[in-house]
């Protein structure tokens, strides 16, 4: 008796194979679901603290929109004032020339730390610690620590500056000259900073296969050489990141300035967010003030934007 097997039932063999494909395929729908669950929370933060508001600072530079009153469309007059303000033409020749030499002596001091306690050896270990530890203050209250130290009538700085006859009288830090006010926030800055940006350039140096100083040293290079050839090149993306992370920082500030020399002596040393708080918050102006801050935040994503493409074109 031959048995005839219909062509619309499929046989067990082939069903078994048909269950085994839907598995994984089930495993990776109920992944992707679980992972969706888990970004949720990151997402919704961002899009609430970041998204919304860039949005509506976008919409704000659009209208006129005093802070006790309706706001009124005037694009683009929000922009076309930037040109003839004259404070922000002074923050801004302030806030570019700040940001050269906080970053230029910033990125000399974090290097020497770095290549100082770079290799192992005894009590290393307390020096990266001491190094860092200013990190660990945060920057208002470091602005207020170098406040009190720099005061003229309570800190002490002066005092032993006179002890020692390097000073007469009393010395105004934060607001005696422009220069004075501009060296102490590169002081407190130097202060807070170095270790943070050390620890960074401690990372990359770690990262160098101690095999090529080696074979150097072998081939008779000497330490500016192998700090010339071998350690800069190979130090580049960690140098780049720190550039980077130090120039943005420098183009934000506001601490510093607004606690230790609220921008003084005659705006000397205000800055380019300084001169956004005081259209917002002193002249009630948020329509001015989210226009400046939208044309700020297009210079740093150019910036932003120009040193990822010089990262990617050495590093290939």
């Amino acid at each position: 008796m031959t048995t005839v097997i219909s062509p619309h039932r499929e046989q067990p063999a082939a069903q078994a194979s048909r269950r085994t494909v839907r598995r994984p395929r089930r495993r990776q729908t109920r992944r992707a679901w679980l992972g969706i669950a888990y970004a949720s929370p990151t997402a919704v933060m961002v899009a609430l603290f970041f998204l919304v508001p860039l949005v509506l600072v976008g919409w704000m530079s659009l209208h006129k929109w005093p802070l006790l009153a309706p706001p009124t469309f005037n694009a683009p007059e929000n922009f076309a004032d930037i040109g003839d303000n004259e404070l922000v033409r002074s923050a801004t020749w302030f806030t570019v020339k700040y940001t050269v030499i906080i970053t230029v002596l910033l990125f000399a001091v974090a290097l020497g730390l770095a290549l100082l306690v770079q290799h192992r050896r005894r009590g290393v270990g307390f020096f990266r610690t001491a190094f860092f530890l200013p990190m660990a203050v945060g920057f208002a209250n470091a602005s207020l620590l170098f406040l009190g130290l720099l005061s003229d009538e309570i800190g002490p700085i002066s005092d032993l500056l006179r002890a020692v006859g390097l000073v007469d009288g009393y010395v105004s830090w934060t607001s005696g000259s422009a220069h004075s006010a501009l060296g102490s926030a590169i002081v407190l800055v130097l202060w807070r900073f170095a270790g943070f940006n050390m620890l960074i350039l401690l990372t990359g140096l770690q990262a160098i296969p101690p095999e090529i100083y080696e074979a150097a040293r072998v081939d008779g290079a000497s330490r500016w050489q192998t700090f010339r050839r071998i350690t800069l090149p190979l130090l580049r993306p960690t140098i780049a990141l720190v550039l980077t992370l130090m120039v943005t920082g420098s183009l934000l500030a506001f601490d510093q300035f607004w606690i230790l020399t609220r921008g003084g002596p005659d705006n000397s040393t205000t800055s380019l967010v300084m001169v956004i708080y005081r259209e917002a918050f002193i002249r009630l102006d948020l329509g001015s003030a989210a226009g400046i801050s939208v044309v700020l935040l297009v210079v740093l994503i150019v910036f932003n934007v120009i040193q990822l493409g010089v990262l990617r074109r050495r590093s290939n």
